[in-house]
């Protein structure tokens, strides 16, 4: 099996309206988002997919976060902004734009600190 995966980042701001101590206040961060694409061969050129087209999603979605307060932004107007949430946000929005690549898409992950990360998947990836 052939896993790819692609980076992208924003620079955003959010609070949590739901949480109690310094983050219930409005803070930023320049989170890191991945995706990861898992695919059991590879095609006549020896990909399994075009990193390019893969890159080209996540940072448009990724610039649709950036320099905004996350909690301004549907869904997060009501869904709490957690990386978690993020995440599972990233990852459909990533669903619907792959068409039927999208069977491919394993996982998104955000990294909210270079030591801090939140993934989604629809199946366990550890």
């Amino acid at each position: 099996m052939f896993l790819l995966n692609v980076k992208a980042s924003y620079d955003s701001a959010h609070f949590l309206r739901n949480y109690k101590g310094r983050c219930e206040n409005l803070h930023g961060h320049h989170y890191v988002v991945e995706a990861g694409l898992a695919f059991d061969d590879v095609g006549e050129g020896g990909m399994a997919f075009d990193f390019t087209d893969a890159k080209r999603h996540l940072r448009a979605i990724a610039g649709e976060l950036d320099h905004r307060n996350i909690n301004d932004l549907e869904p997060f107007t009501t869904l709490e902004p957690s990386a978690e949430n993020q995440a599972r946000w990233i990852f459909e929005e990533m669903q619907g734009r792959l068409g039927e690549m999208a069977q491919h898409l394993v996982y998104v992950r955000v990294w909210e600190t270079p030591n801090q990360w939140a993934q989604y998947s629809l199946k366990p990836t550890w």
